[in-house]
C-alpha cells in the first residue's frame, strides 16, 4: 500500500524538531506508516533555500515553489516567482491563494500576487496548490476566469461544504482533505469529503499543523497521513487499500514524473 502526502511543509517541521538529523527518523516513522512520497510545500523566497537545502537528496520528497498570501514581502517579484516555479526540483506552484483572516494584510496585493502565480502555472504547466483563508467568494471569481485546469489545481485543506466543493471540481479542482475531517465538530467537511468523487481526491497533513485524532495538539508529521486515509475510507465505505490507490492514482495523474 502507497499513500502519498499531497502537502506537508517539512522545513517548518524541522525548524521545530531543530535538529536537522531528525529527518532519518521522521523517514522511517512515514515509510513504516506506508506514507512512501511527500510534497514538501513551500510558502516564501527565503524558506525555499532551506527546504531545498534539508532535502534535496531525499528522492522520496518533491518540492514546490509559492508565496503564501500572509508571506508576501519585498523579496516578491513576479520574475523571481518564475524563475524558481521553473526548477526542475519544482513540481507544484505554490502555496498560493487569498487569506483574509487578518486585516493587515492587503487583500489587493494578495490578489495581485495569486494571479501571478496562477499565470506561471499556466506557462510552466505545473499545477497549482490553492491556499483559502476567509476568502472562497473571491478565491472561486479568480480561479473562474482563469482556465486553470489545464495546468492543474489543488485546494488545499479543504474545510468547505458540497456546495463548494462542487464549484472548485467543475473547475477542474482537486480537493485535498487534511486532518481537520477527523475532528469531531467537522461534520461539514466529513460530508464533503464523502462527496468528492474517487478520481479528484486527495489527502495531506499539513505537516507540522493540524494533527488528525488521536493526535490532536500535537506536532504534526507525515506518518499521520495514515489516520487520515484510514478516518476518510471509513466514511466513504470503502477499504483502506481501494482509498489509497485513488488517492496515490490522482496525485500521479497531477504529477506524472511522480509515477513510479
Amino acid at each position: 500500500m502507497l499513500l502519498i502526502d499531497s502537502h506537508c511543509h517539512l522545513d517548518l517541521l524541522q525548524e521545530l524538531n531543530k535538529n536537522s538529523k531528525n529527518i532519518n527518523d521522521l523517514m522511517k516513522k512515514t515509510k513504516k506508516n506506508h506514507v512512501k512520497k511527500m510534497l514538501s510545500v513551500c510558502i516564501s523566497i527565503t524558506k525555499f533555500y532551506n527546504m531545498i537545502h534539508l532535502f534535496n537528496n531525499i528522492s522520496d520528497i518533491y518540492f514546490s515553489f509559492g508565496v503564501h498570501p500572509l508571506y508576501i514581502d519585498n523579496l516578491y517579484s513576479k520574475q523571481v516567482l518564475y524563475s524558481f516555479a521553473n526548477r526542475k526540483d519544482v513540481i507544484a506552484i505554490g502555496e498560493t491563494g487569498l487569506d483574509y483572516s487578518n486585516i493587515i494584510y492587503d487583500q489587493k496585493i494578495q490578489k495581485k500576487v495569486f494571479i501571478d502565480h496562477i499565470q506561471i502555472s499556466k506557462i510552466t504547466k505545473k499545477p497549482l496548490i490553492v491556499h483559502s483563508r476567509n476568502s472562497i467568494v473571491d478565491t472561486i471569481k479568480i480561479l473562474s476566469s482563469s482556465n486553470i485546469e489545464k495546468s492543474g489545481c489543488i485546494i488545499h485543506c479543504f474545510t468547505e461544504n458540497i456546495k463548494i466543493a462542487k464549484i472548485f471540481l467543475d473547475l477542474g479542482c482537486y480537493i485535498s482533505f487534511s486532518g481537520i475531517v477527523t475532528f469531531k465538530n467537522a461534520k461539514i467537511v466529513q460530508d464533503s469529503a464523502r462527496y468528492v468523487p474517487d478520481d479528484r481526491i486527495l489527502i495531506e497533513t499539513d505537516s507540522p499543523y493540524l494533527a488528525p485524532e488521536p493526535y490532536r495538539g500535537k506536532t504534526n508529521e507525515p506518518a499521520y497521513l495514515l489516520e487520515i486515509a484510514k478516518f476518510i475510507a471509513k466514511l466513504r465505505c470503502t477499504t483502506l487499500e481501494n482509498f489509497a490507490k485513488n488517492t496515490t492514482k490522482n496525485f500521479q495523474t497531477l504529477f506524472p514524473t511522480t509515477r513510479i
